[in-house]
C-alpha cells in the first residue's frame, strides 16, 4: 500500500461530467488514510455536493471555471478543501431545512448544506468577494479506525 502524502490536489473544469473523477479520488485518499468504507462514502457525498453547488451556484453552470479539490492530513484529522473563484456563498443565512416538510414535497435538491454537516464533523467556510471561496470539509478518525492505519 502506497503512503499518502500529507497534500494532494486536483483540479478540474466546472462540469458535473467530471465529478466521477472527484469521487474517485477522494475515495482512494480517504481509504488510504484508514476510513472503513461507510466513512470513506460519507466523505465523498460530502465533497460531491459541495463542487455541485460550486457548479451550479457559484458559476452558474459555466463549464469553463475550475474547481481545486485540496487533501491535507495530519494524524488523525482528514480535510478537503474545494476552492473556486465563482460567486460568494454566505453559510450563516441558510437555515436547516425540515425534511419532513422537504420530503412531502417531493422536492429535489436544496439539501446540500445539510448533507455536508452531517457527513462530517466539521465544514468551514473563508470567501474573500470576488477572488475566492473555500469550503473546507473534516473528518476526523475513530479509534478503532485509526487503529487500522499503517
Amino acid at each position: 500500500m502506497t503512503i499518502m502524502p500529507k497534500k494532494i490536489s486536483k483540479t478540474i473544469q466546472s462540469r458535473t461530467d467530471r465529478l466521477l473523477e472527484v469521487r474517485e479520488f477522494v475515495l482512494d485518499a480517504a481509504r488510504q488514510f484508514g476510513f472503513s468504507e461507510e466513512e470513506a462514502s460519507k466523505i465523498v457525498l460530502a465533497v460531491d455536493e459541495a463542487c455541485t453547488n460550486v457548479i451550479k451556484h457559484a458559476y452558474q453552470n459555466a463549464p469553463d471555471k475550475t474547481i481545486q479539490i485540496e487533501i491535507s492530513r495530519d494524524k488523525e484529522a482528514f480535510q478537503v478543501s474545494v476552492i473556486d473563484e465563482g460567486k460568494s456563498f454566505n453559510p450563516t443565512t441558510l437555515k436547516n431545512p425540515d425534511l419532513k416538510q422537504h420530503l412531502s414535497h417531493f422536492r429535489r435538491g436544496g439539501l446540500g448544506v445539510y448533507l455536508m454537516r452531517t457527513l462530517m464533523d466539521k465544514v468551514e467556510y473563508n470567501f474573500v468577494p470576488g477572488r475566492k471561496n473555500e469550503v473546507r470539509l473534516i473528518k476526523f478518525l475513530t479509534p478503532s479506525e485509526s487503529g487500522s492505519r499503517n
